[in-house]
């Protein structure tokens, strides 16, 4: 694989950025970058200039519009027209080209609202997706769904791999769209530092969430593009579960935050509980999740302490 030309899609992002210093540290060195500016990975003409400038014999497709449950409220069409549209042509145009390898980065937000805890594989089509995450979960299983189809007719080599909550340093602290760990630290860290006594919470705490460190992830994706083969999805994850509330109070420890926490209830919790099943993605490529979750929120928190100004 070290020889083989890689486009990661999405490679100035948050995983991307992670992504590709992970590749160059393991002596990867043809690496290109597909995103905005330069191509906008939803028009098909972008998406074939792309592979006709890049050359790709493996493409890593992590692009996607996603954004914490407000944000799903406020964009389900454009969510699920960009995200469907994004996959959908970027394998269709890689299978026209023969590329050697497609690796599909897939959503836990694809499994249905009660599946059984912990989330397996098997379960993915047993019902349909939280509502506030439906259209964004559904248009990302649509590659899976392609990535089978194209392996039983045309032998193209496409695998779909499910990352749960992802977290870490540089993740996206825009208020407007970020996820649950980079707002609640966003928050407190703010209400420190402005002497604040009050922060405002979504919904009830009651809520559990997996949440899986950034670097582990690229660790995972890079081990299933060197190892794995088969179209079945498979999970990535750290294989535990924290209560929001709970979460809220590791932060608010981590952080030094002194005030009150005021909880709207109001507003959604999401899903009820997420926790995924990470035995397939062991037994297939050996990968398993190493760093601490305590250590990966310490570190998160510096993070964006040294960003804030």
């Amino acid at each position: 694989m070290k020889d083989k030309r890689i486009t990661v899609t999405g490679g100035k992002g948050f995983l991307g950025g992670h992504l590709i210093k992970k590749l160059r540290d393991k002596s990867y060195q043809k690496i290109a970058v597909a995103g905005r500016p330069e191509y906008d990975l939803v028009n098909l003409a972008d998406i074939q200039r792309m592979y006709e400038d890049t050359r790709p014999d493996v493409v890593i497709h992590l692009a996607a519009k996603v954004g914490g449950i407000g944000f799903n409220q406020e964009h389900p069409a454009s969510l699920f027209y960009d995200n469907i549209m994004m996959g959908v042509q970027l394998i269709h145009e890689g299978y026209l080209r023969r590329i050697n390898k497609f690796v599909a980065l897939g959503t836990i937000c694809a499994y249905p609202k009660f599946t059984p805890v912990p989330f397996k594989e098997d379960d993915i089509w047993n019902g349909y997706p939280e509502e506030t995450n439906a259209p964004y979960g559904l248009a990302k299983k649509m590659m899976l769904v392609q990535s089978q189809a194209y392996r039983n007719q045309y032998g193209f080599n496409s695998i779909f791999i499910l990352p749960v909550n992802l977290f870490g340093p540089g993740d996206n602290f825009d208020p407007r769209s970020s996820h649950v760990i980079p707002a609640l630290i966003k928050k407190c860290v703010d209400a420190v530092a402005s002497g604040d006594r009050e922060i405002i919470v979504w919904g009830t705490g009651k809520a559990t969430r997996e949440f899986f460190y950034v670097e582990d992830a690229a660790e995972a994706i890079i081990l299933a593009m060197e190892k794995y083969n088969k179209s079945d999805p498979v999970n990535i994850g750290a294989g535990f579960e924290i209560s929001i509330r709970d979460l809220v109070g590791l932060i608010i420890e981590l952080t030094g935050f002194k005030g009150i926490v005021t909880w709207d209830e109001t507003k959604p919790d999401g899903q009820p509980r997420r926790m995924l099943d990470t035995t397939r993605a062991y037994h297939e490529f050996g990968f398993k999740a190493r760093t601490d979750f305590r250590v990966g929120l310490a570190k998160t928190i510096e993070w964006y302490r040294s960003h804030r100004a």
